[in-house]
């Protein structure tokens, strides 16, 4: 049990003239803010709105690089070296991190496809811990809870946030279920309530095969693209605060 988590959600999907998710709303009830950083969603325009919505709620900033895959919103998976990957990190941390007031970052969580083959490909884990150690050592990386790519990180000195998810269901090993699977998201804002509640008081889920496994986390994801993510994000809050649970800014926690 933990007294104390993140709430954490991914932001500045937007594009263009195209408006993605409900981040006006919804941020107003989180500590930690995944801002896209044009590789598979936002723009230099939408960055600077999304990172001065989020400071102007006391919103902490994080970036969210993804592999290059706009028209796939980067939820495609890339034979992309290391090195590529490094760089494209690199790149997409230091071009939000120009848009904030205080020129830094609390931390990085790679989106998509680069976040889910991160979990068990220890060479691509290596190159985004490289980067963002490259960027800033003192920043956090958030990755999946129980993954060995939370192991990867602590190994090279990297400061780490396991991260669970509100409204995603989990595979027996504790992965998340891949979108393309029927129930893989989760829509009922009470069962995202309820299942969440249980995760952070009491560390243990249930997978989408029904087994019980046990979860350990610093911050609780709620996707902003989710239909219904502002009420879920509201109730959310409530349910925790209810609970004794303080949400924290994940800086603060690890």
């Amino acid at each position: 049990m933990t007294d104390k988590i993140d709430f954490n959600c991914d932001m500045g999907e937007s594009f263009g003239m195209y408006k993605m998710g409900f981040d006006e709303e919804v941020i107003k009830h989180i500590t930690s803010a995944n801002i896209a950083c044009g590789f598979h969603a936002g723009d230099p325009n939408w960055m600077r709105t999304t990172v001065k919505m989020a400071e102007e709620h006391g919103v902490a900033i994080g970036a969210h690089p993804s592999f290059p895959d706009l028209s796939g919103f980067g939820r495609r998976t890339m034979n992309a070296s290391a090195m590529e990957v490094k760089n494209d990190v690199i790149y997409q941390m230091g071009a939000l991190q120009a848009f904030t007031g205080a020129k830094n970052l609390q931390h990085v969580k790679p989106h998509g496809a680069m976040y889910n083959m991160a979990v068990d490909d220890r060479d691509l884990a290596t190159a985004i811990c490289e980067a963002a150690l490259e960027v800033d050592p003192k920043v956090v990386l958030l990755a999946l809870a129980g993954s060995q790519w939370i192991n990867v990180a602590e190994d090279m000195g990297l400061r780490v946030g396991r991260e669970i998810f509100a409204d995603r269901a989990l595979n027996p090993n504790g992965t998340l279920v891949s979108r393309s699977l029927e129930g893989s998201v989760i829509h009922d804002t009470q069962e995202v309530v309820d299942r969440s509640l249980r995760m952070v008081t009491e560390g243990k889920a249930i997978a989408i095969s029904g087994e019980v496994i046990e979860v350990e986390a610093d911050s609780l994801c709620l996707h902003g693209d989710t239909p219904g993510a502002v009420e879920m994000a509201k109730a959310l809050n409530q349910a925790l605060s209810a609970e004794g649970v303080e949400i924290t800014p994940l800086g603060q926690l690890v």
